[in-house]
């Protein structure tokens, strides 16, 4: 998948209301996980006892924290589009997260986003809200369901 690119902030703001290309799928490994979990200190078994978790887990593996796939949605929004003019991105925040769904060990996610508010900031930037959902390939349910919002600056 090739991400959508455009060539300032101005022709960015045609996308307002509509949807990004589709992303590209990442397996989610053991390794990612076991790195997340040292990363944030949460290293709860669900998470990174492989032997415990296919014994007393309902999901019979280990499975991912949530907010590892809300930290994966900078990468995923980065495949999605580029703007040629942009300097410099950086995560404004969230308004809305949700985890409907766990994302067991090797399981496969891509994000589904689409643009709902583009505001200027400054006077070379805009802060732009997206609506994201973070799917798991083979699960009616989305792992990740988030409205994030990100400040770009030309």
């Amino acid at each position: 998948m090739k991400p959508q690119i455009f060539k300032n902030i101005d022709t960015f703001r045609g996308v307002l209301g509509t949807s990004l290309p589709d992303g590209e799928w990442y397996t989610i490994t053991q390794q990612m996980i076991n790195d997340f979990a040292n990363a944030t200190l949460d290293k709860q078994w669900i998470h990174v006892d492989e032997q415990r978790a296919a014994k007393e887990s309902p999901f019979k593996s280990t499975v991912a924290h949530g907010f590892m796939s809300v930290a994966m949605i900078s990468k995923m929004l980065e495949n999605a589009f580029k703007i040629e003019s942009v300097i410099m991105g950086l995560n404004y925040g969230m308004n809305k997260v949700r985890f409907p769904n766990p994302v067991p060990v090797n399981s496969e996610l891509r994000m589904l986003t689409s643009v709902k508010e583009i505001d200027s900031l400054g006077d070379n930037g805009i802060k732009v809200t997206f609506n994201c959902t973070i799917e798991i390939k083979g699960h009616e349910k989305p792992a990740c369901v988030a409205e994030f919002v990100a400040a770009l600056f030309e």
